[in-house]
């Protein structure tokens, strides 16, 4: 087996935050101890004490997408850090632009607004803890959601697009319940049945049970 067929040495602390309990992915390559936190939507500082007891080197923020609870926490993590927020699509900065004004009608407290670093497209891809993720752009939940994918590991973080038995919901701000299914079916079923993921909120699932049993993908 070549390098590149090898699976990455990759591994991944939840830590759930707000009172949406949010899935805060730390992720990280146990070969360099370099990694990512993925979504930190607020909690900071119980972040910033998962990283320390990791022993991991944080370069970079990435977002999923803008919701509070995903988002909340990025530039007050970022200023903590010094690192650069990557993400999500372009689409979602109108949520990234009212943080603030969500955090309080939310009672999140310290949400702080913010442009990143860098937006995904899709069709790109973005070094995480070691190893390339593709990016996809799947609207629907939210219209800049973007889904990462590393192929060796056969493992997709999905951010509020699906979960368990269940999927993102499309009542908020531009969201739109016909783009969610299109970008399940056409984005993540193609993926493979054998894909495992990590979703925002409760545990992981794979791509060929939530084929097969999901309710709102029959």
């Amino acid at each position: 087996m070549s390098d590149s067929d090898q699976k990455p040495a990759l591994q991944a602390a939840i830590i759930p935050v707000t009172g949406f309990q949010q899935n805060c992915t730390l992720l990280w390559s146990t070969e360099t101890m370099e990694g990512t936190v993925i979504d930190p939507g607020g909690d900071v500082d119980r972040i910033q004490d998962a990283i320390k007891q990791s022993g991991v080197k944080v370069t970079q923020i990435v977002l999923t997408h803008g919701h509070i609870d995903h988002a909340g926490g990025a530039k007050d993590l970022k200023e903590a850090l010094g690192v650069d927020i990557i993400g999500p699509h372009e689409d979602d900065l109108f949520l990234l632009e009212s943080l603030e004004e969500t955090g309080a009608s939310y009672g999140i407290a310290g949400a702080k607004n913010f442009v990143p670093d860098r937006w995904l497209n899709e069709g790109e891809t973005l070094a995480m803890a070691g190893a390339d993720w593709e990016i996809f752009h799947c609207p629907g939940h939210s219209p800049g959601s973007v889904v990462f994918f590393n192929k060796q590991a056969r493992f997709a973080i999905v951010g509020d697009v699906i979960f368990s038995g269940s999927v993102g919901r499309t009542d908020l701000p531009r969201g739109n319940h016909d783009d969610l299914i299109a970008s399940i079916k056409t984005k993540l079923f193609p993926l493979g049945d054998d894909v495992g993921f990590l979703c925002g909120h409760g545990p992981g699932s794979n791509i060929g049970h939530e084929r097969q049993t999901n309710p709102f993908l029959q």
